[in-house]
């Protein structure tokens, strides 16, 4: 059964209001993030992808996937896009206790900062709860660690392997508009979908005259 919708509810907009779902913005600017990498058989054809329209983009990367491909990682980083925090092993904030949810993003922090060869402090404190889900006990504790929590209001659907790749680029063109955060995915699983999609998404709007911003930290 489908458990989401391409527009977030306002419903969880006013449960979670200290949590970011879009930007006020003036301009015609729209905010793609990417979850799950980064993987060599995804990631840097996505980093192509952005390129050809100079679109930024922020990625809320799983610290599992940056300890295994460090070098695809920091391709990331060189170009100039934003990097998040998706925890160390993608775990369900609804199943597991707090105490090891705030371990394993801690950790995930940890990685990242090893990886660029800087401090924990000094990378960016960007964060997405992976699946969306989250308590606000736990919303509450991850703030306290100085972290900015990145929702969104479009979900493109491309990790849904019953979504066609039509239907994938619809959910995005049809609700995204000025300051929007949309979800893709840089996994396996979403790549089919992605493939069609993002190429479509990136020049429908390019053609509007918007540009691809990073999330800013």
């Amino acid at each position: 059964m489908k458990w989401y919708t391409a527009k977030t509810p306002k419903l969880a907009t006013w449960l979670f209001p200290s949590l970011v779902w879009e930007f006020s913005v003036s301009k015609k600017q729209l905010f793609l993030t990417f979850d799950d990498g980064p993987i060599p058989e995804v990631t840097p054809w996505v980093l192509e992808q952005l390129a050809y329209y100079n679109a930024k983009a922020t990625f809320f990367c799983i610290g599992d996937n940056v300890e295994k491909h460090p070098e695809i990682f920091k391709q990331l980083v060189k170009g100039n896009h934003a990097i998040g925090n998706h925890t160390q092993q993608h775990v369900n904030g609804w199943k597991i206790s707090k105490a090891t949810y705030i371990t394993d993003t801690i950790a995930a922090q940890k990685t990242i900062a090893h990886t660029l060869a800087t401090s924990a402090e000094a990378t960016s404190l960007l964060f997405r709860p992976p699946y969306g889900k989250i308590t606000p006990q736990l919303s509450k504790r991850i703030q306290k660690l100085g972290y900015k929590i990145i929702m969104w209001n479009v979900l493109s659907g491309d990790f849904d392997e019953s979504l066609s790749p039509e239907k994938c680029l619809a959910n995005v063109i049809d609700n995204a508009k000025k300051g929007s955060i949309i979800v893709f995915h840089d996994s396996l699983k979403a790549y089919d979908k992605l493939q069609y999609a993002l190429p479509k998404v990136l020049k429908h709007f390019h053609e509007l005259g918007y540009t691809f911003e990073r999330i800013p930290f």
